[in-house]
């Protein structure tokens, strides 16, 4: 039998024991009544414990009892779920060391509730001597450790006050957070986040909360919020971050779907500008910037934007993808114009992917009407231009320098070609990238010339896509200033 010192008055010695189905089991009751042996075997070793006694009891003492239950208001609490209210625990106090976090005296008022009318908080955020609130409806202010005092006028004065969360003020405007709290990011002194339930997308500062999806975007965020919810149980999200390097918001709308993959959108707004600056091809699981880097996660990795690898541009997650640019030429919009040609300042590997022009809309009272077509739009367009639609790249495309590039013993790229070198898309003049338009609109009635016998595409105004081709310095840089076209008058 060996000797166990015990250093604590009140200790007890606590034998762990094996019951069915080598549960343990802390129960003296089973067992032989026989001491730990030591250098046996260290599994019996490991079955005993000393633990000091942190009860009631007093020097030489033969019994201990539990003593005072501070707090407690009943042996069995009950849980209770509370949407729309705020509890406080006790602090942490980094001199001494305590830590009473894990109190919630039921002896003070430690609950603060806002109006249950707008819904659930989703959000609480922490800002200087001021708490954030947002519910599904609803964005507030709540001082901490501060109170608002309301003159007769109705102006707020701050004062110090021993309430840890003081007044509740909500800010102007019936917007909230809805149920995405993943949207919100925060940039300084200016919060932004989504509400799906109004359509918005929203920025708090110190000028109070302004929707910033009216920058051009009504229409766009309308439909793209709206089809977040799929139905009562499924439903997209809204993931949003700061990008620090860009200095720009992230948002990624991503639609719930039974279908793989699964619909989203993910674009960027600029403060400097109050604008949407770009479409991105990337779907993130989350973002998040660390000092001047931007981070997304994608799949459990972790992966850093805007990289200096060389040759990595325009990848994300491992793919390879082709940046684009749309955009419209409207010169003189009351004048019908024929687009002759098209050029471009920038780095070569662009190419025109389409160049649609204006839809020309019904037919008037008594003339035929135009039936819809899912498949041919060429009814309804003064001329079409879309490059996709024929492998003849050398009489319909504009491919970009290189891809365009063959030579007069058939050779194309990107085998390697013999001078003369030509260029079936765009040929470079002065430092620019240049091409005809050719025409493969179908011939309407009345009309004596059409299709590649006729240069240029007939419209008030076009919108053309350019993108980034697929072999010409894949994923490095692809700079694009300028980009023109030369017309002429048709009518007015």
């Amino acid at each position: 039998m060996a000797a166990i010192e015990v250093k604590f008055f009140n200790s007890f010695v606590l034998r762990k024991t094996l019951g069915t189905n080598d549960l343990p089991m802390w129960n003296g009751s089973k067992g032989d009544n026989t001491f730990p042996q030591a250098g046996v075997d260290n599994t019996s070793v490991f079955n005993w414990a000393i633990e000091e006694s942190r009860v009631r009891g007093g020097y030489n003492n033969t019994q201990a009892s539990l003593g005072a239950k501070a707090y407690l208001v009943e042996d069995k609490p009950n849980s209770s779920i509370r949407i729309n209210s705020l509890i406080y625990s006790g602090i942490f106090n980094s001199r001494t060391g305590i830590n009473d976090t894990n109190v919630f005296s039921v002896a003070d008022d430690i609950v603060k509730s806002v109006d249950p009318v707008n819904g659930s908080i989703q959000r609480l955020y922490a800002e200087d001597t001021s708490l954030i609130i947002f519910q599904e409806s609803k964005v507030s202010r709540a001082p901490i450790d501060k109170d608002l005092i309301y003159s007769a006028e109705g102006t707020p004065t701050l004062t110090t006050s021993n309430l840890v969360i003081g007044s509740i003020s909500p800010f102007s405007g019936n917007y909230g957070i809805s149920n995405n709290p993943e949207s919100f990011a925060i940039y300084g002194n200016r919060k932004y986040f989504t509400d799906k339930d109004r359509n918005a997308v929203l920025r708090l500062s110190q000028d109070g909360l302004t929707e910033i999806s009216n920058y051009g975007m009504i229409d766009f965020f309308r439909d793209e919020l709206s089809a977040l919810n799929t139905s009562s149980f499924n439903t997209g999200k809204a993931i949003g971050g700061w990008d620090m390097y860009s200095k720009q918001y992230i948002l990624s709308l991503q639609k719930f779907s039974l279908v793989t993959p699964q619909p989203y959108k993910t674009l960027s707004f600029d403060d400097a500008i109050n604008g949407w600056t770009s479409l991105y091809t990337y779907k993130p699981d989350q973002m998040l910037s660390v000092k001047s880097d931007f981070f997304s996660l994608k799949d459990g990795s972790i992966y850093k934007h805007y990289s200096q690898v060389p040759n990595t541009r325009s990848r994300f997650y491992g793919e390879d993808n082709r940046s684009s640019i749309e955009f419209i030429f409207n010169p003189k919009v009351s004048m019908s114009k024929v687009f002759k040609t098209i050029n471009y300042e920038g780095s070569n590997g662009w190419e025109v992917t389409s160049f649609n022009s204006d839809i020309t809309g019904v037919a008037s009272v008594g003339e035929p009407q135009l039936v819809a077509d899912p498949i041919d739009i060429n009814n309804y367009t003064e001329g079409f231009y879309d490059t996709t639609t024929a492998p003849n790249y050398k009489t319909i495309s504009v491919l970009s320098y290189n891809q365009g590039s063959y030579d007069n013993f058939g050779h194309e790229y990107p085998t390697a070609l013999v001078p003369p070198i030509n260029h079936a898309g765009f040929d470079r003049k002065e430092n620019k990238y240049v091409a005809n338009l050719v025409n493969t609109s179908t011939a309407n009635a009345g009309e004596v010339i059409w299709g590649n016998d006729m240069t240029g595409i007939k419209a008030f105004y076009s919108t053309v896509i350019m993108q980034t081709d697929s072999g010409t310095d894949v994923g490095g840089m692809k700079e694009l200033f300028a980009v023109s076209s030369d017309y002429v008058e048709s009518s007015y």
